[in-house]
């Protein structure tokens, strides 16, 4: 080896250690991602087994601490900034609305069909009626993850083509919260009717900004400004104001008919639980996961292949083989086959 050569390979082992030391990847992370700041530990297969080898602690130095924390952090921060090159549905089913017409023909639930009718009859959740035009309502949806990268929302509002000028039942604006159950209702939130207000029942910790909507019958497409990770797994879509009456009882209702999350599910390679009320959470990481999935990408995409966890982070794209395709089974409706469309002056 050349004095130069290695003078170059004395520099980069003393910029790696840098790195390590000063835990640049963790303060990227943080710098991008706040909410971030909430990890109380991180865990991996192997240091679990080591830790409970030992029955008490570990023997894990302070420097295989920062080694294992730089390799996480870096990991997490390559996975999420590649997502835009790779989305996908990342709503896994629906959880409850504030208030809901006629349970269950307008629940929920159908906001996440892709077609436009079922059984023959329209598919949309609606409202209940309300006299004043400035009031509220709320949609909560389960992630198909307890850790996502959201990048964009698209809501559908219903236009009732049944009714007399097919009228459409948009809201004025909508804004986007993702969070996690509070502790003493995380195992209780399967339970909840869905045709019943469940937001006391959760914390969010990310709030975004009011966006306008239109009343048109189209997908409208919400953007967030830089992609959000949510911790937890839950969204929530609030519906700010009613631009629209029914003319059988002259109140303001609001109809979806397709709502969408679009972004990145982190899990196998990544999860996390959380801890205490505070919102502290334990991250979990699977090298192995990501190495194997990162490596699946690599064949697919006819480039080299890695070969030290180092190179893993270095590369590009590989949100693809990050994730897998669980897709919750979502709750499908049925109806007699004797049940009537409704009087078709009223919001179906």
């Amino acid at each position: 080896m050349s004095m130069d050569k290695a003078f170059l390979n004395e520099e980069g082992r003393n910029g790696s250690l840098q790195v390590i030391t000063n835990g640049l990847s963790k303060q990227l992370c943080l710098r991008r991602f706040p909410q971030l700041s909430r990890i109380a530990r991180i865990t991996e297969p192997d240091w679990i087994t080591t830790e409970e080898a030992n029955g008490v602690g570990s023997n894990n130095t302070s420097w295989d601490i920062l080694k294992r924390d730089h390799n996480v952090y870096a990991s997490l921060l390559q996975a999420i900034t590649t997502l835009n090159s790779s989305q996908s549905e990342c709503i896994g089913y629906a959880v409850s609305a504030s208030s809901t017409d006629r349970f269950p023909s307008e629940s929920i639930v159908n906001t996440l069909t892709t077609r436009d009718r079922y059984l023959n009859r329209p598919s949309y959740w609606s409202s209940k009626g309300h006299a004043d035009p400035d009031a509220s309502e709320t949609l909560i949806y389960k992630l198909k993850a307890d850790l996502c990268v959201i990048t964009e929302i698209n809501v559908q509002p219903f236009e009732a083509y049944f009714q007399t000028g097919e009228p459409i039942y948009s809201a004025k604006s909508v804004r986007f919260r993702l969070g996690h159950p509070k502790i003493s209702y995380e195992n209780d939130i399967l339970q909840v009717p869905q045709e019943q207000p469940a937001d006391d029942k959760f914390i969010w910790t990310y709030t975004s900004e009011v966006y306008p909507m239109v009343q048109e019958n189209r997908l409208q497409q919400f953007k967030l400004p830089e992609p959000v990770l949510c911790i937890g797994g839950y969204l929530q879509i609030e519906l700010l104001g009613r631009v629209q009456r029914q003319q059988g009882d002259d109140l303001f209702y609001i109809c979806v008919c397709h709502v969408k999350a679009l972004g990145r599910p982190l899990c196998p390679a990544f999860d996390i639980e959380i801890l205490d009320p505070s919102g502290k959470f334990m991250l979990r990481y699977n090298p192995e996961v990501f190495r194997w999935m990162l490596q699946s990408f690599s064949e697919d995409s006819n480039m080299s292949p890695v070969s030290s966890e180092e190179e893993v982070v270095e590369h590009v794209g590989l949100m693809g083989f990050l994730v897998g395709d669980y897709h919750p089974g979502i709750e499908v409706m049925e109806w007699d086959d004797d049940d009537e469309m409704d009087d078709p002056v009223q919001p179906y």
